[in-house]
């Protein structure tokens, strides 16, 4: 009675090598590598604006493209975002959330590179400075007039942007987008902004402050007109609400 040789397989760069049972020749299956790309957006001057890095090697030299990069051996998928961030724009601890994953063959004219896409928020846009060698430049870009983007991101921003704007909706993701303290006017003109759209500025006050998220500080905001009582979020943690 014969016994099943064993096959031995070992994982070797980017594939894996098949070693014959009968000690012949060992075969190389290839296998798509694994990136991290990250939309980050902020409010500037009354804008949603997102951060865009200019390529400056490879055959896409030159376009513009969300920060990101391949994932190390037995790094998590989060923590590969949150480095590859950091490492290109400075910024660190954002909010940051797993949106979708990308994996067109085609997508990359290097290799075939599936990429896990994040959103990432920050309420202050002079927290990201490209200081990244492997990028030429770096900057903010309104969302509605970004230039054209390499690899398939004009997709992965469609759908960053779809996403928070349904986030706005039922979370207190808002939150992330504000600084600390800020008057109620500021919170209607973000829902507005974003989800481009007239708000009802008698029932979305009414309705927020009688959910409990807010609360009113002593401070006030002086200026032309009368000044402006400022609230900030009870809490900064996400949480799932029906905001509208």
């Amino acid at each position: 009675m014969g016994t099943t040789p064993t096959r031995v397989v070992s994982q070797s760069g980017t594939g894996l090598r098949q070693n014959s049972p009968a000690g012949g020749r060992a075969i190389r299956i290839a296998r798509p590598k694994v990136a991290v790309d990250t939309v980050l957006f902020a409010v500037e001057s009354g804008r949603l604006r997102c951060y865009l890095v200019q390529l400056k090697r490879g055959a896409l030299e030159g376009k513009w493209a969300f920060p990101g990069g391949l994932v190390r051996f037995g790094e998590l998928l989060d923590e590969a975002a949150r480095r590859e961030l950091l490492a290109s724009t400075g910024v660190n601890d954002p909010y940051l959330e797993q949106l979708f994953s990308f994996g067109d063959p085609s997508r990359d004219p290097r290799a075939h590179v599936v990429s896990v896409a994040y959103m990432a928020l920050i309420d202050d846009p002079r927290l990201a400075v490209t200081h990244s060698s492997k990028y030429g430049a770096g900057g903010w870009f309104e969302v509605s007039s970004l230039p054209g983007l390499a690899y398939d991101h004009e997709l992965v921003a469609r759908y960053a942007l779809g996403r928070l704007k349904s986030k706005l909706e039922y979370t207190n993701v808002a939150c992330r987008l504000l600084p600390a303290v800020f008057s109620f006017a500021e919170l209607e003109e973000l829902y507005s902004l974003i989800l481009d759209r007239h708000i009802d500025r008698r029932n979305f006050r009414r309705r927020i402050l009688g959910m409990g998220l807010l609360e009113r500080t002593s401070a006030q905001r002086r200026g032309s007109h009368r000044p402006a009582a400022l609230y900030r979020f009870l809490t900064r943690d996400p949480q799932t609400v029906e905001m509208l």
